[in-house]
């Protein structure tokens, strides 16, 4: 975690870092996830501090999860991962409310 004081240093905040570390396409570490929304053994949908990210494969596995520490580990043959941030808009939104159904 990094740290950093506003303006008049009287407010310290810690600002979560945000890595994702792939191995192979088989093992994904994901450090800064606020929580995970939903998951299954094709998808997950992860809340991180740089924004939603989905992640979409195949026989994925939630291999460690720690909410203090913001970590998450993926193990399964990953095939993309997406960030739906507002650079996206409508088709993140929509790509939601499919999720949500």
């Amino acid at each position: 975690m990094s740290q950093y004081y506003d303006g008049n240093h009287s407010h310290k905040q810690v600002v979560q870092e945000h890595d994702v570390m792939m191995k192979g396409r088989k093992f994904l570490d994901i450090t800064g996830v606020k929580q995970v929304e939903s998951f299954d053994n094709e998808e997950f949908l992860l809340d991180t501090v740089m924004g939603p990210l989905a992640i979409r494969g195949e026989n994925l596995q939630m291999k460690n999860l720690d909410v203090d520490k913001g970590i998450v580990s993926i193990k399964g043959r990953i095939y993309d991962l997406v960030y739906l941030d507002d650079h996206h808009g409508e088709k993140a939104k929509g790509f939601f409310s499919k999720l949500f159904k």
